[in-house]
């Protein structure tokens, strides 16, 4: 078997606008909602909105409800497309929770009979600072916002513990990283094992590591995919030959190697959050560094590959050529 080491570069262009509305409502029975435009793909883009509004509003992640993509529930949305979900629809969440934080300090101020800054949310209560037993929880604040008829609401507050917010944001903000694949090749066969992979990667601020990482690792998979299995075959008269999962094939579990990703966080200045996008992080460096790594395992034989996907029999067929150009 042959080694080999390859390394790739990349600068992933993230978060592209102008914006993604996202609306953030309590009820009556302090329940936090949650309804975005923004549309889930499997990136957890659920989980990443309710996170980021739970850390404005009490914390409690379990609490919060989230709809996306679901005209009933908000009007106008763009979807996902361009490592734009956290940036995007992030931003705005961020900005809508924070909107209804101060509202129900505000209404809090009012009904406690205290000054804003003697206030702080703690959990799902607002309470007066050193004083825990003067509180008042968001959904009762929620309650009072609903009105009674002929009584005003608390300081002139509008109805509703809600607020909608469309973050404008023009300029992209870009991922940056390096992958590095380490191959052993079979000169005999053509196969490939790659025996570890290593991604350096910076996607801003962090909110939630986890979702992150399985990003990259479903990122790394598809580009080892690309580097080696996925083909679209066609016949003469253009119909296609991989039709099925037995033709086309996808990297399974057995392909993968040991990955390791080291975190850089550099926060974006766009937005408030720091955060930039991550969803093909994984994918866009992997099938140069895979590639790269097979060219310097197969470098004592001169190969230069110019093709992918790299199956067995096109490395063996590459390795022969490159032997009989040497011969000639």
């Amino acid at each position: 078997r042959h080694i080999g080491i390859g390394l790739a570069n990349y600068v992933e262009a993230t978060g592209r606008g102008p914006f993604e509305p996202v609306r953030v409502r309590i009820g009556g029975n302090g329940r936090i909602h949650v309804a975005s435009g923004a549309t889930a793909m499997g990136q957890s883009t659920n989980t990443m909105l309710a996170q980021i509004v739970a850390e404005q509003l009490g914390g409690d992640i379990a609490n919060v409800t989230v709809t996306t993509g679901d005209s009933a529930a908000i009007e106008r949305g763009m979807g996902g497309f361009n490592s734009r979900q956290a940036v995007i629809a992030g931003s705005s969440a961020h900005a809508a929770a924070r909107a209804v934080r101060e509202k129900a300090l505000f209404v809090a101020g009012h009904l406690l009979e205290a000054a804003i800054e003697d206030l702080e949310l703690v959990g799902p209560d607002v309470r007066i600072k050193g004083v825990a037993q003067k509180r008042i929880g968001l959904g009762a604040i929620a309650r009072t916002l609903e009105g009674l008829p002929g009584y005003p609401l608390p300081g002139g507050a509008a109805p509703g513990l809600e607020a909608e917010e469309s973050v404008i944001i023009d300029d992209m903000v870009y991922s940056n990283g390096t992958a590095v694949a380490e191959v052993a090749v079979d000169i005999e066969t053509g196969a490939v094992e790659i025996t570890r992979f290593t991604i350096a990667h910076d996607c801003g601020k962090l909110i939630h590591p986890q979702i992150v990482e399985g990003q990259i690792v479903g990122g790394i998979a598809h580009g080892i995919g690309n580097a080696l299995f996925e083909r679209m075959a066609f016949d003469e008269q253009a119909q296609p030959l991989t039709t099925n999962l037995g033709d086309y094939l996808l990297t399974g579990a057995t392909e993968m190697p040991p990955i390791e990703i080291i975190h850089r966080q550099s926060p974006a200045a766009f937005n408030d959050l720091g955060i930039k996008g991550v969803g093909e992080s994984g994918v866009i460096p992997t099938p140069a560094a895979v590639i790269a790594a097979i060219e310097d395992a197969l470098s004592p034989f001169g190969v230069r590959i110019a093709q992918a996907p790299l199956s067995p029999p096109a490395i063996v067929d590459l390795i022969e050529r490159a032997n009989r150009a040497e011969i000639s």
